[in-house]
């Protein structure tokens, strides 16, 4: 019997099960209406002869009889699914790439972290319970803003009134960002000494002498205000963790890597700056990002380092890792751009098989091949498991 055939028979039993929950089924014709409308809905992207999408339906359904009964209007939460080979145009548009995919969306905005967590009724409630409790603390003295974590990044809204449309634009960004900000908001007297000019939102970034920054824009336009906060509060240099890899090798991108020890905030910073001032411009072709020396011993390993070398910095390009030769020339002017331009014309790749391109040869030295084999990609491993999930396809990269 074929994959195919036992997962028919799968879905035929699904379908006649009497304890089957109402899954709203998305079609083209159905789905923007549907997810607009929806406060939280958590979308599952399945086909029906994968066995891990086969395993999912019953703990899906199960999970949405349990918070249906806790959340009973129908648009505060809504768990819904598309079949994907019925629907292959919904899925190229989510860009799903394995199967079964679990999106979040907000009143129709897909946010960028899907679930990943346990495939348990348990595990998925709590995740929406999650999602749909108040992202923002409210205080009652000024001083716990004075008091508020600084190694943190916080977003503070001070406010007439809690009904208003100004709150409620902040609100729903608040409810997208949460998980890369603290959101916090004080209102009527207790907020007064900080709306000498009206409603107020300001940036209070990680590190105890940061100068606070103020939002100028229009606090009801949602689009300008979640812009402005998505880039105070999602930094351009992102922390790799073990928890975050499978997230962060599936947006597809090199990785740029600074390893680092925890306490070296020094090199961290000069990296930010270099990255800022360099690379700015090929942000959305690889991803930059700093990772801890100790917890990732392996990688460095791959690329014949250890934490005593660090701070190292790297690229992995999912197939290969390459060593950016000296940390020192950091902050030579385009050398760590041209570093980065050379992984995307291939040169990398080139010059760890056949040694020196002819280009980059003095005049009348003899040109060798040298064949080597660049270090395999470490960080690979962290991208979604086979054992988890039918993977669609491969990604290319040099």
């Amino acid at each position: 019997m074929t994959a195919r055939q036992t997962g028919s028979f799968t879905k035929v039993s699904w379908l006649f099960n009497p304890t089957r929950s109402e899954i709203t089924s998305l079609d083209s014709g159905n789905i923007d209406d549907i997810l607009n409308n929806a406060d939280v809905a958590l979308v599952n992207f399945y086909a029906d002869w994968c066995r891990f999408s086969q395993m999912l339906h019953p703990i899906f359904e199960e999970a949405s009889n349990v918070i249906k009964e806790e959340y009973p209007d129908k648009n505060q939460v809504v768990f819904a699914r598309v079949d994907c080979d019925q629907h292959s145009d919904i899925a190229q548009r989510y860009r799903i790439s394995k199967y079964p995919t679990l999106k979040l969306f907000r009143n129709g905005m897909m946010m960028k972290r899907e679930y990943r967590g346990q495939r348990s009724v348990t595990a998925i409630a709590d995740y929406i319970r999650q999602q749909k409790s108040n992202p923002i603390r409210e205080v009652q003295d000024l001083e716990e803003i004075n008091t508020a974590d600084r190694s943190r990044r916080n977003i503070i809204g001070y406010f007439e009134q809690k009904d208003s449309d100004n709150y409620r634009t902040f609100e729903r960004v608040a409810n997208i960002l949460h998980d890369d900000c603290v959101f916090l908001s004080a209102f009527g007297a207790i907020s007064k000494a900080e709306r000498f000019s009206g409603d107020n939102i300001i940036y209070k970034p990680p590190g105890e002498n940061a100068p606070d920054m103020v939002y100028l824009g229009s606090l009801t336009n949602f689009d300008l205000i979640y812009a402005w906060t998505q880039d105070k509060c999602v930094p351009l240099v992102r922390e790799i963790t073990f928890e975050n890899g499978e997230e962060l090798t599936e947006e597809g991108l090199p990785f740029l890597i600074l390893f680092h020890m925890k306490d070296d905030l020094e090199s961290l910073e000069k990296f930010q700056q270099e990255v800022a001032r360099q690379l700015i411009s090929e942000k959305g072709t690889i991803n930059f990002l700093h990772a801890d020396c100790d917890k990732f011993r392996h990688p460095l390993l791959h690329i014949q380092k250890t934490p005593a070398d660090c701070p190292v910095i790297a690229i992995d390009s999912f197939r290969h890792m390459y060593v950016f030769p000296d940390f020192s020339d950091l902050s030579v002017p385009g050398k760590l751009k041209q570093f980065v331009l050379d992984l995307h014309s291939g040169k990398l790749h080139r010059e760890f098989h056949h040694g020196p391109d002819p280009t980059d040869v003095a005049p009348g030295q003899a040109i060798q091949d040298l064949a080597s084999s660049p270090p395999e990609s470490s960080f690979q491993k962290l991208a979604p498991s086979e054992h988890r999930y039918t993977l669609l396809r491969e990604k290319d990269e040099l």
